[in-house]
């Protein structure tokens, strides 16, 4: 059996050790520290990194407010939410070049939400046969690029 180390994935998989509060409140507090995940910060709405991603570039979009649904977020929230997955389409074909972009939210911690409180739209790049043989044997995924280092590479998009 082979093994891959993901050591960055302790504290997420370790039974206790996440801070109290909601991470996607805590990233956007602190959006301007070097080591956020956070790639842009609109008026209502910010794109924060996935610390845990599926695939490379994996990105969500947040209203500022902590709102756990869709009926409680303002129309100009999810209105911003649409315009910043439009500008990370754009950010990610020039970025990645992907064969194709996954858009998703989860509602609720039955729907699969690891964040059920706060909505989240999912915005992932997606390459043709990106899902091979490691996820299916192996039942393992390999991520190419660290988050802080897709942030990087995201945020000069959000910047023009």
């Amino acid at each position: 059996m082979g093994v891959l180390w993901a050591p960055w994935r302790r504290k997420y998989v370790t039974a206790g050790a996440r801070p109290p509060g909601c991470v996607l409140c805590r990233a956007l507090e602190q959006a301007d520290r070097p080591e956020s995940l956070v790639v842009h910060v609109g008026p209502r709405d910010f794109v924060v990194m996935n610390l845990y991603p599926y695939n490379a570039g994996h990105v969500m979009i947040a209203p500022h407010r902590h709102v756990a649904t869709l009926n409680d977020a303002t129309p100009e929230e999810l209105s911003e939410m649409m315009a910043l997955s439009r500008r990370l389409e754009q950010a990610f074909r020039e970025a990645y070049q992907p064969d194709g972009i996954n858009l998703g939210m989860n509602l609720g911690q039955a729907a699969g939400a690891g964040v059920a409180d706060h909505i989240h739209l999912h915005v992932v790049p997606r390459w043709i046969a990106d899902t091979n043989f490691m996820g299916v044997v192996g039942r393992t995924r390999v991520i190419p690029e660290d988050p802080q280092e897709a942030a990087a590479r995201l945020r000069p998009y959000f910047a023009r």
